[in-house]
């Protein structure tokens, strides 16, 4: 299948698909590979803190590569580092967000 300037449709949504891959790839990668060193580096392995450092490193790489806004970059360095927060604080103290099922 392709479209009027020759271009291949299958491939280039493979292409759109892999590249969406590697970015999520990368912010993982990003997330846990600060939420490592700020935990050696600060000598506090389960303190929440290192989880917002994580996000907020993901949520800059973000703004570098897709938005190029610093205003959509401090946005998403606030809300990643404060839902990694939350949710190592959320784990560490048993939080649960929805019951076990009913039978």
């Amino acid at each position: 299948m392709t479209d009027r300037g020759g271009v291949d449709c299958n491939m280039e949504t493979w292409t759109e698909r892999e590249i969406v891959f590697l970015f999520s790839a990368a912010m993982g990668a990003i997330f846990g590979m600060t939420t490592c060193l700020s935990a050696q580096a600060r000598e506090a392995p389960d303190d929440p803190l290192n989880y917002f450092i994580g996000g907020c490193a993901s949520g800059i790489f973000w703004e570098h590569e897709v938005t190029h806004s610093a205003i959509t970059g401090t946005s998403a360095c606030l809300g990643l580092g404060t839902l990694a927060f939350f949710t190592k604080v959320g784990k560490m103290e048993g939080w649960k967000l929805a019951g076990p099922p009913k039978l």
